[in-house]
């Protein structure tokens, strides 16, 4: 099933199937490892809910809610 990142419930391993996000964050997602077919987790959503913490590849990277919305996973 694809939904977008922000709805995925934390600790539920998806992939990434597309990221459509402005080209700048696009590649420094690249840099980060975070693409097509990486297997992450949402670990952590501050209280606030403006963003959540992933664990992909080794790696925990925090992202805006707002560019959540632009990665499609996987469920």
């Amino acid at each position: 099933m694809l939904m977008n990142l922000d709805s995925v419930r934390l600790g539920c391993r998806c992939a990434v199937a597309a990221v459509d996000t402005d080209e700048g964050l696009k590649r420094r997602l690249e840099d980060f490892g975070l693409v097509p077919g990486t297997v992450l987790c949402p670990e952590y959503r501050s209280p606030g809910g403006h963003g959540t913490v992933l664990g992909f590849r080794g790696t925990l990277l925090a992202l805006r809610t707002r560019d959540l919305k632009r990665i499609r996973v996987r469920v």
